[in-house]
């Protein structure tokens, strides 16, 4: 059966944290990317939204996030509306309640790029419409899902694929915890003991890799951390929003960056991912970056068809 013939399950849903799916839920997500990705590379048409609007509130700057959904929804056969701090009366003291409410009068779906994690509860909390988190600092759910079709297309399955992280405790490390260690991979994140990740996440990681047979490792050895891996992966260093702390970091941080000698420990035909913007020769050097582009734009592509296939799903 055609995935898209099982759109209605998750007609609907909030996508707030990748928690709130199960790994069968998150398998139909990437199931249908590929078969989007597909039938746009074929150049079929998929109107699947056609008619619908996403209304796209960005509290924070964004290049792929923003050009993925914009994109997204239109090949879908529907609009987006950008709607900057500046535009709405929630920058202005509008609770968000009323923004939720008012959005889901207009709009079949609501986009959401923030700092703080309670304000896309919150929105979810009073929509009367699917809201998706385009990202917080504490979550970036649909980065995680465009990693694991990623991943999937590069390597053809899953599960115990070996991914080890190097770098900051971010928003992309708590989602990659838990996609990872929801379908069954092996996840180490390497990190300095200050720059860890959350603890309530990490439990929860774990509680996924008991049930999945996956496996969630912590550790600040870069060399132990590569060892046999099958995916090198790491991010800016700084996120928006700690640009203070920039040369803090950078002093930090700078024994993890990932470079030649971290993937001669990796296994054979390791895999390079980040999930952009990089800092080359700071968390990358140039020579990876460059060598392993066409597996990083990959990924940066795939922002596009997981997020189609979440918006179909749950649109």
């Amino acid at each position: 059966m055609a995935v898209h013939k099982k759109k209605d399950i998750l007609r609907g849903r909030h996508m707030i944290c990748l928690r709130d799916y199960s790994p069968e839920e998150i398998n139909l997500i990437i199931e249908q990317a590929a078969e989007l990705k597909s039938e746009q590379k074929n150049g079929i048409p998929h109107p699947y939204l056609e008619g619908k609007t996403l209304a796209m509130i960005f509290q924070k700057a964004s290049t792929r996030t923003r050009v993925s959904f914009e994109v997204g929804i239109f090949q879908l056969g529907g609009s987006a509306l950008y709607l900057s701090a500046q535009d709405l009366q929630m920058g202005r003291g509008e609770p968000i309640k009323d923004t939720a409410r008012t959005l889901s009068r207009y709009s079949d779906g609501i986009m959401i790029r923030t700092f703080d994690q309670n304000e896309v509860e919150e929105l979810a909390r009073y929509a009367s419409v699917p809201v998706i988190n385009g990202l917080t600092d504490r979550f970036h759910p649909c980065q995680a899902l465009s990693d694991l079709l990623t991943i999937r297309e590069k390597k053809g399955f899953l599960k115990e694929v070996k991914l080890a992280y190097f770098g900051d405790g971010n928003n992309v490390t708590h989602s990659l915890l838990l996609a990872c260690s929801g379908m069954g991979m092996h996840i180490t994140v390497c990190t300095p003991p200050e720059y860890q990740p959350e603890g309530e996440i990490l439990g929860w990681a774990q509680e996924n890799a008991r049930a999945t047979g996956g496996k969630v490792e912590l550790t600040a050895d870069p060399a132990e951390a590569a060892q046999n891996a099958d995916i090198l992966y790491t991010d800016v260093w700084a996120s928006m929003g700690q640009e203070a702390e920039q040369e803090q970091r950078k002093q930090k941080l700078k024994y993890y960056q990932v470079n030649r000698n971290l993937l001669e420990k990796a296994s054979s035909g390791a895999l390079i991912m980040h999930c952009l913007p990089a800092h080359r020769e700071e968390e990358i050097s140039e020579e990876l970056m460059e060598s392993y582009a066409p597996v990083i734009f990959e990924q940066a592509e795939n922002r596009l068809h997981a997020q189609k296939a979440l918006m179909m799903l749950i649109m």
